[in-house]
């Protein structure tokens, strides 16, 4: 028996192998979502179990059991072993699942325990040989409070240190490991954030440390479109007889391919706890990138200079205006400040323009940001009062501010950094002097590097090297949207700052091709040329080790992008 605060909710009441209920709402997939309750599909709690579930003997917790997918299938597995009625444990912390998970094992023939509690307030025993099952996914912009608390608190008994942007599957999956016996066995569904977020590194380290054994299975599409998060499987066997110095690597298509997946790849992380993606990757590919850096032709972008957030309005609708909006409100020059556009469509070209900027106003787009003068004008005070009729002035960062209409200004950066990308981040020189928005980040270049890095840095960092870089160091998110954060952007790989200059003069001679490639859509070819100039060298990368490159970062993309499909 799970050790436990007693629970009694809402009419779910255990007693020993007695469960009785009352009138309990209905579970709704709105509320499911708020708790990160995603059920499983068959097909991987099948593999799973199967992986996990080793003879009769094997006990066997389910820690966040929902409806007792895993557990069903854990006693179907222990029949095939000869167990006659396995007893088997959950923890749910919501109560009409507890009691639908109940009826749900009986009726597979097993004789259930579901303790109706928080699972961070479970004490962990080290009694199990298995657990199994798939964790909250709860992102930690909504994972707050109390339960934020005793999750950091429970993770920090295995030594584990999360940072206060962990998501909640982080702490569970440290919490989860502790209930197994030395040697014991866990499965766990988890976000591919496993492999990628700087968060995870603490758990990342913890799994090497701790199992003899690492698997994880990947998949191309996605198999919980609901979720909006891609997954991998985690399989990890042998606690307390770790550490291990790799990781076995499957991949499957889809849930339903895991009955027939083969093959498999060892990958051995240089440093366990940095990202995994780099597993995704031919290591004949990693190489370039290797020698590249270790003569001092490539570097990271944080050796050009500082990547930084953007401004944050609270509101861009009020804030962020066009050009006939403007005219509109018959606001003067003094109570606005030049604006690039919310989002980042605009900047996929290798510069932003003052030219560009008139056209992008012409086109309706919000090129403007409302910021009174310190008297505002009547025009602008008729804005405000507006803006405070209709409760701007009631948003979080509106509210927090003084004078709530005067938006915190961020110096015109050097250079902007596409963050969100259904291709690959850009580098855009941004000669107009605009402000930026933080639907992108701004690229504030160091004084040494100002004049080459905003000459040229845009279209040097448009080779095949950096591109797929981009995708070891980004995240892919919902849609096929790749992600940078600025801590990320710090260790992008560019181009050093030396071999640049020694390209300048080549790299000026092919700029206005690359500009109207670019214009065309036609990102391929503009990278080639680029590659011509500052990689294709014999002493530098042969043709042969660039086409490693190339198919690498294809096929990194393209696996993104088919998630990103198979997600809608």
């Amino acid at each position: 028996m799970l050790s436990s605060i007693p629970v009694s909710v809402g009419g779910v009441r255990q007693n020993g192998d007695m469960l009785e209920t009352a009138a309990t709402p209905a579970d709704t997939a709105e509320l499911r979502k708020a708790r990160g309750a995603f059920f499983t599909p068959d097909a991987i709690t099948r593999y799973m179990t199967d992986w996990a579930v080793r003879s009769s003997t094997d006990t066997v917790l389910e820690p966040s059991a929902g409806d007792a997918a895993f557990l069903v299938q854990a006693v179907r597995r222990l029949h095939e072993h000869g167990a006659g009625t396995p007893a088997v444990d959950g923890v749910e912390i919501h109560e009409h699942s507890a009691a639908v998970a109940h009826r749900r094992v009986e009726d597979a023939g097993g004789s259930p325990n579901i303790t109706v509690s928080d699972f961070f307030l479970v004490e962990p025993e080290a009694r199990y040989s298995v657990v199994v099952g798939n964790p909250p996914y709860i992102r930690y912009q909504d994972f707050t409070g109390e339960s934020r608390i005793r999750s950091r608190a429970a993770a920090l008994k295995a030594g584990v240190s999360l940072t206060a942007l962990a998501s909640s599957w982080a702490a569970f999956t440290v919490h989860s490991a502790l209930f197994l016996k030395d040697g014991g066995r866990m499965g766990l569904v988890l976000p591919a954030e496993l492999l990628s977020v700087n968060y995870a590194a603490a758990v990342r380290q913890f799994l090497f440390d701790r199992f003899r054994s690492v698997e994880l299975v990947l998949f191309a599409e996605q198999v919980f479109p609901e979720a909006e998060a891609d997954v991998v499987l985690l399989l990890a066997d042998g606690f307390n007889e770790g550490p291990t110095d790799h990781a076995t690597i499957y991949q499957a298509q889809d849930a339903n391919a895991l009955a027939s997946i083969t093959g498999s790849l060892t990958w051995k992380p240089a440093d366990p706890s940095a990202k995994w993606t780099g597993l995704l990757v031919d290591p004949d590919a990693v190489e370039p990138l290797r020698t590249l850096r270790a003569e001092g032709h490539f570097t990271s972008l944080d050796t050009w200079g500082d990547t930084t957030l953007g401004m944050v309005t609270g509101n861009n609708r009020y804030f962020a205006l066009s050009p006939a909006r403007v005219k509109e409100l018959g606001l003067p020059r003094k109570d606005l400040v030049r604006l690039s556009p919310p989002g980042s469509s605009h900047l996929r070209g290798l510069e932003l323009s003052s030219s560009a900027m008139i056209k992008l106003g012409q086109q309706g787009k919000s090129t403007w940001l409302f910021r009174p003068a310190d008297r505002p004008s009547p025009a602008a005070q008729a804005y405000i009062d507006t803006g405070h009729l209709a409760g701007v002035d009631e948003a979080y960062k509106c509210r927090v501010r003084k004078p709530w209409y005067r938006v915190p200004l961020l110096p015109p950066a050097d250079l902007m950094l596409t963050c969100m990308n259904a291709d690959t981040p850009r580098l855009t020189t941004n000669t107009a002097g605009a402000h930026h928005l933080n639907s992108v980040h701004g690229v504030y270049l160091y004084e040494q590097n100002r004049e080459l890095g905003r000459d040229l840095l845009p279209i040097a960092s448009l080779n095949s090297v950096t591109l797929l870089n981009a995708e070891m160091v980004g995240r892919a998110y919902g849609g096929g949207i790749l992600k940078l954060e600025p801590r990320e952007a710090d260790v992008w790989a560019m181009p050093s700052p030396a071999h640049v200059q020694a390209c300048a003069e080549q790299l000026r001679l092919i700029k206005q091709d690359v500009t109207k490639l670019l214009q065309q859509g036609d990102l391929i070819a503009a990278v080639k040329l680029v590659d011509d100039v500052l990689l294709i060298d014999p002493e530098l990368v042969a043709e042969s080790e660039l086409d490693h490159v190339r198919d690498a970062h294809a096929a990194l993309a393209g696996r993104r992008q088919t998630r990103g499909r198979s997600g809608r």
